[in-house]
């Protein structure tokens, strides 16, 4: 369903990435697991279309994206450090995606409230993203990243920040999440528990 083919990217003549291919079949949690400096979150900037690879293709239900602009590819990212709107309410911040896709507003509102629900965020639509705990900025970012129905979620270590007890409550609660939505996805972490506690598959990228 996904499929990044050959991948080589090089930053002042070192190969961070070296022809590396990975797939993710459709409805596959797949994490990807490797040391600082492999590449992990390399591969899914080009795969989100955020770094535009020297070679190699990336194709999604068949389909070359490998040229295709990052906002057309359908893909959703959850990042490292949330990267939430701060000027925006959880609700607007859940809501971004789908209103940057015309989506009518009652549908929207909908939405939003589904999944508020679905990371355990009930009522939570009117606060500020500033008065959030760090665990709840993370399942407002899941949320938001849910939110336009991606045909593949990208995680860059969602969960790095957490003290060990949230952190292991949560990679619980997403692996459920994931399983629930049937959302493709893959993982990046340098964590092998949660690699086996979240994802299907692990693959390992050496640096």
């Amino acid at each position: 369903m996904l499929e990044a083919r050959d991948i080589t990217v090089r930053f002042d003549e070192r190969n961070v990435l070296d022809r590396v291919s990975i797939t993710v079949a459709d409805g596959e949690v797949v994490a990807l697991l490797g040391p600082s400096g492999a590449g992990k979150s390399t591969l899914l900037r080009v795969i989100a279309g955020l770094l535009v690879a020297d070679a190699g293709t990336v194709s999604l239900d068949g389909v070359d994206i490998t040229r295709m602009a990052s906002h057309r590819r359908n893909i959703g990212l959850v990042f490292q450090d949330e990267q939430l709107f701060p000027h925006l309410t959880v609700a607007g911040n859940v809501g971004f995606g789908l209103r940057m896709q015309r989506t009518p507003r009652a549908e929207v509102t909908e939405r939003v409230q589904d999944l508020l629900a679905l990371v355990g965020l009930t009522g939570f639509g009117d606060r500020k993203v500033g008065a959030l705990s760090g665990g709840e900025a993370k399942r407002v970012a899941l949320a938001r990243s849910l939110a336009p129905r991606p045909r593949v979620l990208l995680l860059d270590e969602p969960l790095t920040g957490l003290d060990r007890d949230l952190h292991d409550r949560l990679a619980t609660d997403l692996a459920a999440l994931l399983r629930s939505t049937g959302t493709s996805a893959l993982l990046v972490t340098h964590d092998r528990d949660e690699a086996a506690a979240i994802a299907d598959r692990t693959i390992m990228l050496a640096s």
